[in-house]
């Protein structure tokens, strides 16, 4: 009898380890927590959990709790892609979120063909992500062809009449420019230097040399927030007084306001969220909730311009669940399809993206202008 029940209880143990006696739904969470990207990673997964707690303590998907699975890719493609499998094959979940930056997610994504596991890209902006025919993508954020898009109307307002662009020399920053570029020339606006820079470069002092001495009257920057600090305190030292107009929607203004201090004065930022007028977003019940958890656990306020992709690509894989009926990768992805509901940045639900017969699902979120004022963020009128 005492063998047999050993030997009844190690397979269960084996199984329980297996995930096939698993009370959870587990799912990957593959971002930057480590690195050049780490501050943005960090807010990005702390968005998440308060939306696994919150959708759990509703009792979960199909009756399940819902279990992320964080792991770090260090802000390296290399080790995107390795934890990518690793979450697949040996963490068994069927869905991930990941993995901020464009270059990290990229790298990801033929893990998703080679495993058939689908995943919500929730920040990375590259049009490669969703144009090179990949169905097992599905993203929440605007590629920067979109956010050029709802830039636009705003070109003329501002009064711009040639620009510069600092970017990141990667996927991310350098798809920036292009789409940009060409959509700032078709509305007649000359495009002059594009600049790069290392995602972990501190000292930007001869890129930005050169557009000083440009006759450019507004400078476009993509890089994360760490970066931008520097940078713009780099260009106060440097005298370098120009219009700047960041892009990306990962500059998080409250951070740069207290850490650049003057030196971020008058920058403007697009950006995807307004948490500083909840009312004006197009959930102002769940803008106010998701801000409410995230003070009540002791997170500066200057997260959630980044927090809130976390939060909206769990909500939004939770649903893809939910519509599935099971927690089986082919399922959740064609579930993904019938997704809909108001994030905190507008309608999340997916449209076709890419060729036929294998296009990714991406959603067009709401981008908005902030200015830094004073020392606060302000909604420019335009």
């Amino acid at each position: 009898m005492s063998s047999r029940f050993t030997l009844t209880t190690a397979i269960v143990l084996a199984l329980a380890a297996t995930g096939a006696l698993a009370d959870s739904i587990r799912i990957g969470v593959n971002e930057p927590l480590t690195g050049a990207f780490a501050a943005s990673g960090t807010y990005v997964v702390n968005g998440a959990k308060i939306a696994a707690d919150e959708i759990n303590a509703k009792g979960g998907v199909l009756g399940k709790k819902l279990e992320l699975v964080i792991e770090d890719n260090k802000s390296n493609p290399t080790e995107a892609a390795a934890v990518a499998e690793k979450l697949i094959t040996s963490d068994k979940t069927p869905v991930m979120m990941g993995a901020w930056g464009s270059s990290l997610t990229l790298a990801v994504m033929p893990k998703l063909v080679d495993y058939e596991t689908p995943m919500l890209v929730e920040t990375s902006s590259s049009g490669k992500i969703t144009t090179s025919g990949n169905p097992f993508v599905f993203r929440i954020s605007p590629p920067s062809a979109l956010e050029a898009e709802n830039f636009a109307p705003m070109v003329s307002r501002l009064g711009i009449k040639k620009v510069d662009f600092l970017v990141l020399n990667n996927d991310f920053g350098r798809g920036a420019a292009t789409d940009f570029g060409k959509m700032l020339k078709e509305k007649g606006v000359q495009v002059g230097l594009v600049e790069t820079m290392d995602q972990a470069a501190q000292d930007m002092s001869a890129q930005l040399a050169k557009l000083k001495a440009s006759d450019s009257d507004t400078i476009m920057i993509t890089s994360a927030v760490d970066q931008l600090v520097l940078l713009f305190k780099q260009m106060a030292a440097l005298g370098l007084k120009k219009r700047v107009i960041t892009t990306g929607g990962s500059q998080n203004p409250d951070q740069i306001i207290a850490q650049a201090g003057a030196a971020a004065e008058g920058t403007m930022h697009l950006t995807t969220f307004l948490p500083w007028l909840p009312e004006k977003t197009p959930n102002p019940k769940a803008t106010e909730y998701f801000i409410g958890e995230w003070k009540k656990r002791g997170f500066a306020f200057a997260g959630v311009t980044e927090s809130f992709r976390g939060y909206d690509g769990i909500r939004a894989i939770a649903q893809a669940i939910e519509k599935a009926g099971s927690a089986e990768p082919a399922a959740i992805t064609k579930a993904f399809w019938s997704v809909d509901f108001t994030g905190l940045n507008g309608p999340i639900r997916f449209a076709k993206s890419g060729p036929a017969g294998k296009e990714s699902g991406q959603s067009r979120p709401d981008v908005y202008i902030i200015e830094i004022k004073d020392g606060r963020v302000v909604q420019p009128t335009l």
